[in-house]
């Protein structure tokens, strides 16, 4: 029996340990210049990408919506899948701040409709972490939390402010 609790409390150290590590351990930059032309986000991968053409300029492990599988109505908790772009930017945002993604789209509002959904949702963000739970910093990607929202730590929000514009194309995949 000692020897569980033992193996227990190695265990809770090296989580702890690393996890830790994991919150702090340096990531690379963006360049402060860069300049996004297209963002790519695959939702399994739970993966965000940041592109200059055809060339990369950084990737990102996002959180997204609690339920897996494409956003089909106001409230189920699922990120959307297809073709969008930023359509403004919100500094007042209670999620440090945020980018709006223009869901739903044509295809949305139609799939909606042939499913006979009413609502299809809105208010779709790219967005920082709630200055409250900012502490977490990179722990937060390690569930998926959002309404149907893209998540991001608050360091990655301030790169992603400088480099993206509105109306910059967002392609998010299955």
């Amino acid at each position: 029996m000692k020897r569980l609790f033992r193996l227990a409390f190695y265990l809770i150290i090296l989580t702890v340990a690393a996890s830790l590590a994991y919150r702090f351990w340096p990531v690379q930059a963006l360049p402060a210049d860069a300049q996004a032309t297209r963002i790519v986000v695959i939702n399994h991968l739970s993966q965000m990408t940041l592109f200059n053409g055809d060339r990369k300029l950084k990737s990102y492990r996002v959180s997204l919506g609690q339920n897996p599988g494409p956003k089909e109505r106001q409230g189920d908790r699922r990120t959307p899948e297809g073709e969008y772009r930023i359509a403004s930017r919100n500094l007042g945002s209670s999620y440090y701040k945020a980018f709006l993604i223009s869901y739903p789209n044509a295809d949305d509002k139609k799939r909606a409709q042939r499913l006979g959904i009413k609502d299809p949702g809105s208010l779709i963000e790219l967005h920082g972490i709630m200055p409250k739970l900012a502490w977490v910093g990179r722990l937060h990607n390690l569930i998926d939390y959002t309404r149907g929202c893209i998540a991001v730590t608050n360091e990655e929000m301030d790169e992603l402010w400088r480099a993206v514009k509105v109306g910059t194309p967002v392609l998010i995949k299955p």
